[in-house]
């Protein structure tokens, strides 16, 4: 089959050369012709244009690159008609690809395909009269747009999951987490990452990124400020941007910051979702000029309450939103003193796990001031790392875990690095992680935790996680580990 794919930003670019790939597992004879990226590129085809010819926003940019826009589209309209393909999968950048799915249905029979539908739910809902009359498959990834589309607008549509969920998924099964490594192969000093994420067009970067830099910088003595750079912006453009700042650039590494950052900096989009799924606490950063007067539209007008994907997903605000005239440096300073650490990982004390059986394997994490860091290797060997995840019980990824008897116990002795002045623990099913309990976890089993030479939980039971909390002079801290069956 011929497929004609359009896309308009990195994010699309991404989630595009994902599909391509699936298509080609399933059709040996696929054809790609697409205006895309270089991640679409790398799956083969002909890139007819890069999105980086493209990527406009805002009214006065648009204004500006007015012309070239319009020339785009109508070379964008003639070609597909051209090549005629078998089908015309459109994603999300709807401004541009409802225009040409408009054309495309006016002077031919090719089908259109919408992956990644319009958020016309949060803005321009009279776009649904356009959807229901030129696509004729949409595709959704976001869980509550059924509803949306279905119940309230009666079109029917195919909720296809997160790609973003894959994505971050299949890199952090594929790539272990090594800051020392990560800190070496990018020249950093070594302190925590506090990372950037300023979005991917220009006039976004230019309005949010100097004020995030500035909100951060009161923690360079403390933290390494690393901006995950977009893929079509030059860096001369982020020099100008930056001025001079000492944060630092990388390229094609947006997965690889988050996995090694303690805390971010967002502008909304893909990204919250990716930072979130890579556990690492965001304020979400979003300014737009005139201030007072898109706060008031967005109150009155928008559909939603709130613009980053973490939020809507959830419901409720997970992470903060600091948009239009709610962002400033002053209030971003604020937002990110309350999720950042309140001690470096090396200054809490480490958990060594030992066992009454030489292959049983458990993770422990050590929790402070809301985050999570990894003091114990699969082998019961300290270690300094940060962990997957800032909420033990509902989200820690576990590698394997075994026990090792065939009752599914063992001894736990807990070796402190130093001594606490008590030390209690409970359980939960392990089955239960990750359940979204509303407002909170429920309370756990009490289990019973031995002193006479060193600390210990005798029988540790497989199929649950157990949370230890030691109390030291300087605060308590909690370790969550797992043995599983």
């Amino acid at each position: 089959m011929k497929y004609y794919l359009i896309v308009g930003e990195a994010s699309g670019d991404l989630h595009a050369s994902h599909l391509m790939k699936e298509l080609k597992a399933r059709d040996a004879e696929a054809d790609f012709r697409f205006l895309g990226g270089d991640l679409m590129k790398a799956q083969g085809g002909t890139l007819v244009r890069h999105y980086k010819e493209l990527a406009y926003m805002g009214f006065i940019p648009v204004l500006l690159h007015l012309r070239t826009i319009l020339h785009n589209m109508k070379a964008c309209k003639r070609d597909v008609l051209e090549w005629n393909p078998d089908v015309l999968i459109l994603v999300d950048y709807p401004g541009f690809n409802l225009s040409v799915a408009e054309f495309v249905h006016v002077h031919s029979p090719i089908p259109v395909y919408y992956y990644i539908s319009p958020k016309i739910w949060a803005w321009k809902e009279y776009r649904i009269k356009n959807i229901k009359r030129d696509v004729d498959e949409l595709f959704s990834i976001l869980p509550f747009e059924v509803d949306f589309f279905e119940g309230k607008h009666h079109y029917p549509i195919h909720y296809v999951g997160n790609p973003t969920l894959d994505e971050v998924e299949a890199y952090k099964r594929e790539n272990e987490k090594d800051f020392g490594r990560f800190a070496e192969d990018n020249g950093l000093e070594g302190k925590p990452v506090l990372a950037l994420l300023a979005g991917s067009r220009k006039q976004e970067i230019k309005d949010n990124l100097p004020m995030m830099v500035e909100a951060a910088s009161v923690y360079e003595g403390q933290y390494e400020l690393v901006l995950a750079a977009a893929p079509n912006i030059d860096p001369e453009f982020y020099g100008k941007v930056l001025r001079g700042s000492r944060v630092k650039i990388l390229y094609g590494q947006t997965y690889r910051i988050l996995h090694h950052a303690c805390a971010a900096l967002v502008t909304s989009g893909t990204a919250t979702l990716e930072t979130a799924l890579f556990r690492v606490p965001q304020v979400v950063c979003y300014y737009t000029a005139c201030g007072k007067l898109v706060s008031f539209l967005r109150r009155h007008i928008l559909k939603v309450r709130y613009i980053s994907l973490v939020n809507l997903v959830a419901g409720r605000e997970v992470v903060r939103e600091l948009v239009a005239d709610g962002m400033s440096v002053g209030n971003i300073r604020e937002e990110l003193s309350r999720i950042l650490p309140e001690k470096d990982p090396s200054e809490i004390p480490f958990l060594n796990l030992c066992y009454t059986q030489p292959n049983a394997q458990v993770t422990a994490m050590a929790t402070q001031g809301g985050y999570t860091w990894s003091y114990v290797d699969e082998d019961g060997n300290g270690q300094n790392v940060v962990a997957d995840s800032a909420f033990i019980l509902e989200w820690t990824e576990l590698s394997d875990l075994h026990t090792a008897n065939d009752e599914g116990k063992t001894d736990l002795e807990l070796v402190f690095s130093e001594e606490p002045d008590s030390v209690t623990a409970e359980r939960w099913p392990a089955e239960d992680r990750g359940q979204n309990f509303g407002n909170g976890y429920p309370e756990g089993e009490s289990v019973s935790v031995e002193h006479a030479e060193s600390w210990s939980i005798p029988g540790a039971e497989a199929g649950y996680i157990y949370e230890v909390d030691a109390v030291f002079e300087n605060g308590t801290v909690s370790y969550g580990f797992e043995v599983k069956k």
